[in-house]
């Protein structure tokens, strides 16, 4: 990949925090206007990578660099051609939407004459018409959601750092918000999207996942889930789940299981029956079954999966949605 098409290069990115490593010899490229999602539990280490990125914060060995520009060396230039925007990103409540969608603009230094036309354009772009004098902190999570990213990327960034932005928020806003993520994608604009949500990591041109500071898996979500999920995926529908996950928990020919809302998802070897494999297994230990079916593996299914073989068992024992 030339570097003209890369819009990230990260080599041996590492930060630690004392004795504790936070990101640990990271390795990977981002390419021009490709949606990049990086998936991760709480603490893997994804916030203090795109803190990194955005040069806030500088490693403590390797190197990475972002539109051209070392993170270490040029981080003003890196922020001047960049957007960030989080869950906490920081609206001011008591100004209305057009106020804050300004004070940005003027952050940002645009003129008076591009302030008034990106405040105008980005109100339009965002359905934001008619709440213009709205107070922000008067605002619905989607509409705050839609605002905030407003403001991050008035002044046209060439890259935009997306940090779990649609936490909190509805479905439907959810949906709304990666619409235009899209939009922005299409018109040559690079985003770096952490998220928790696994229906979200489907829209990413690629994945990577970190676990621990390290990144574990990284492809299209098409090749993660192919690549991770090679056995047998079965879901169990019993009443007894405790019971059940204590049977499986020992037997050799049990890749992973792990509960998923009211079901169990388990991951067998292949060969023979499969079906009737787990069902005999269940049965020995008492277990009462009310149903067995094969499912086609997700990405939540490659999550746990993944995780799972990094941390044992323990690591993740309940999906519903979101890592743990």
């Amino acid at each position: 990949m030339n570097e003209r098409a890369v819009a990230v290069r990260a080599q041996e990115l590492t930060r630690t925090f004392g004795t504790f490593v936070a990101v640990d010899h990271l390795n990977f490229e981002i390419p021009t206007g490709a949606v990049w999602g990086f998936l991760g539990p709480n603490g893997a280490g994804k916030s203090t990578t795109i803190r990194m990125l955005c040069g806030i914060l500088s490693p403590t060995s390797g190197q990475a660099t972002v539109l051209g520009y070392d993170v270490v060396r040029d981080p003003e230039q890196i922020k001047e051609r960049i957007g960030y925007m989080s869950q906490r990103f920081s609206l001011y409540n008591d100004l209305t939407v057009e106020e804050n969608l300004a004070f940005f603009a003027g952050i940002y230094g645009l003129s008076r004459s591009e302030r008034r036309e990106r405040t105008e354009e980005w109100i339009a772009r965002a359905d934001l018409r008619g709440r213009e004098r709205v107070l922000a902190g008067a605002l619905s999570g989607g509409w705050k959601q839609r605002l905030a990213f407003g403001c991050a990327v008035l002044h046209r960034p060439q890259m935009v750092f997306l940090d779990e932005p649609t936490s909190g928020v509805d479905p439907v806003s959810r949906r709304e918000f990666w619409d235009l993520i899209g939009q922005f994608s299409e018109a040559g604009v690079t985003v770096m999207v952490t998220t928790h949500y696994m229906d979200e990591a489907e829209h990413c041109d690629t994945l990577a996942f970190i676990f621990a500071g390290r990144i574990i898996a990284m492809g299209t979500p098409e090749e993660i889930k192919r690549r991770q999920m090679t056995g047998a995926l079965l879901e169990v529908l019993t009443p007894q789940y405790a019971e059940a996950l204590d049977a499986l928990a020992s037997r050799p020919e049990i890749r992973e299981a792990a509960l998923f809302g009211r079901a169990i998802h388990v991951t067998m070897e292949n060969g023979g029956d499969a079906i009737s494999k787990l069902r005999r297994i269940l049965a020995d230990r008492g277990v009462e079954v009310e149903r067995i079916t094969p499912v086609t593996p997700s990405l939540e299914d490659a999550f746990v999966s993944l995780v799972e073989r990094s941390a044992g068992p323990s690591a993740v024992s309940d999906s519903s949605g979101q890592p743990a």
